[in-house]
């Protein structure tokens, strides 16, 4: 089983069947687990014996896509949670304590923004942001009470790419943990563990469901530190439902192909947009004129499903934008199998000041694509009107 390609694994991998001899996993919609005896019961919440006890803690369906991303990783451990979000609050509460501090990318998620700024410093964590495109920033930035270093990598919505080896070598120098938001690559582009970083995590929402069905998040790493964060979220209650746990595994089936059409159709979207009279400063990883090119080629396999650019006029010209899409999708998501227009600047980043959006490239006029497996004539030729209705006089 151990020799078993990545993508083996993501199909075979399967918690145990029932007495049905099922050939795919059931959903185990319980809240509690029943024991033979007291002895059992008293083993179990003792630890002694490995045992589904109470679905906040374990169940069979989250255990299944947990291991799923664990092995697609090559990870030691992992543990699922009930959304993104909730993964990367239990690991930054898990791992952190009063009087630490946090080395993060500067051009992070805003929710991710909001617990660095908002929520930790509550607790006496602070923070330093570091420029995505600053290598010399993350050793000038560790300090002796540096815990971990945060990142994501393609970055949200800059789609800015981070050396993880570099990184990876540095947080084992200065023996601080390593932690890398891996939602936009997944498992099947990126691999950050194989770089040096110490966790992984997702948003399980995005690209390892692909539909825009269900919520999810998971994060893999060492035994340790997984430990660390199963036992912060044991009581606090981030858990992911059995019948989402369900969903997201049966997903993570098709995810390898799902990403090789998505990297594919972005591509072709971002060759097509850097033509394109009205399109400024596209940002794809693969393509030759990102600044961090040779880096992407070097650790990712493919360049992901998004796609940035930015339109001349700014605020006004990125609303007639939006307003002009017919086909594309606007909403609150991305890595869907339909393809997904965003404006951060008013949406998904709009609690950051106007200088700390500028900091990270998020001008007026910056458009996020989530680019999805339609046939890319049609989205392109979407596209074209929606550019056209937003530069008309």
């Amino acid at each position: 089983m151990n020799e078993w390609k990545r993508q083996t694994h993501a199909i075979r991998t399967q918690a145990e069947a029932s007495s049905h001899k099922e050939h795919s996993v059931p959903m185990f919609l319980t809240s509690s687990f029943v024991f033979d005896d007291s002895e059992e019961m008293r083993a179990a919440f003792a630890g002694d014996i490995q045992r589904n006890i109470y679905s906040r803690f374990t169940n069979p369906n989250v255990a299944e896509l947990s291991e799923k991303i664990r092995l697609m990783e090559g990870a030691e451990a992992g543990h699922a949670t009930a959304t993104g979000m909730a993964a990367v609050f239990a690991t930054l509460g898990a791992l952190c304590s009063a009087g630490d501090h946090i080395l993060a990318c500067r051009s992070l998620f805003g929710s991710t923004h909001s617990i660095l700024t908002k929520i930790l410093p509550r607790w006496g964590i602070t923070h330093t942001y570091v420029d995505a495109s600053d290598p010399e920033g993350w050793r000038q930035g560790i300090q002796d009470s540096t815990r971990l270093i945060f990142l994501e990598t393609p970055t949200n919505p800059a789609v800015d790419i981070i050396d993880l080896e570099a990184l990876g070598q540095l947080a084992a120098e200065r023996d601080v943990t390593l932690v890398v938001d891996n939602c936009f690559a997944t498992p099947v582009l990126q691999r950050p563990l194989e770089l040096g970083a110490h966790i992984s995590l997702h948003s399980a929402t995005k690209y390892i469901d692909g539909q825009g069905r269900v919520m999810g998040g998971v994060v893999v790493g060492s035994a340790d530190l997984i430990q660390e964060i199963y036992d912060f979220a044991r009581p606090t209650g981030p858990a992911l439902s059995p019948f989402n746990a369900w969903v997201l595994s049966k997903s993570v089936e098709t995810l390898e192909l799902r990403m090789e059409k998505h990297s594919q159709n972005a591509m072709e979207l971002a060759m097509w947009l850097e033509a394109h009279p009205h399109a400024d400063s596209v940002r794809y990883p693969f393509l030759p004129s990102h600044p961090q090119h040779e880096i992407a080629k070097r650790q990712m396999s493919a360049g992901g499903g998004i796609v940035t650019f930015r339109l001349e006029g700014g605020l006004e010209h990125g609303k007639r934008f939006m307003d002009s899409v017919e086909m594309c999708s606007l909403t609150a998501n991305l890595g869907d199998t339909r393809t997904i227009v965003s404006h951060p600047s008013s949406t998904t980043h709009a609690k950051l000041t106007e200088e700390e959006r500028l900091a990270v490239g998020i001008t007026p006029g910056l458009i996020r694509i989530s680019v999805g497996l339609e046939d890319m004539s049609d989205v392109t030729r979407d596209i074209e009107q929606a550019l056209g209705r937003a530069v008309a006089p």
